[in-house]
């Protein structure tokens, strides 16, 4: 069985969810060493194309699931106040 991690959703807050841990990890430090430091900062989309290299093959083979798992690490990263999006659309990512 593997670990899991509890994540937070900055769009439903005090909702905890629980995680693949190892696929968190992994996709936090991912995102966090391809998102610029200010803003307006990347779409989700770009970030998704950024981080795949970047994945290790044993959890993401061949970049799978990597748009959820983009999507889920934003969402907590969001609520823990690391990374914000951009006040005007497009949502555009940065970390704080």
């Amino acid at each position: 069985m593997s670990d899991k991690i509890e994540v937070e959703n900055v769009n439903s807050p005090g909702y905890v969810h629980r995680v693949d841990k190892a696929k968190y990890m992994a996709m936090r430090q991912a995102m966090m060493a391809v998102l610029p430091d200010t803003g307006p900062g990347m779409t989700p989309s770009d970030v998704i194309s950024a981080v795949k290299p970047a994945l290790p093959q044993d959890l993401f083979p061949g970049g799978a699931k990597s748009g959820w798992w983009v999507k889920c690490v934003q969402l907590d990263l969001e609520a823990k106040g690391i990374v914000k999006r951009a006040a005007k659309p497009p949502v555009r990512l940065h970390r704080v």
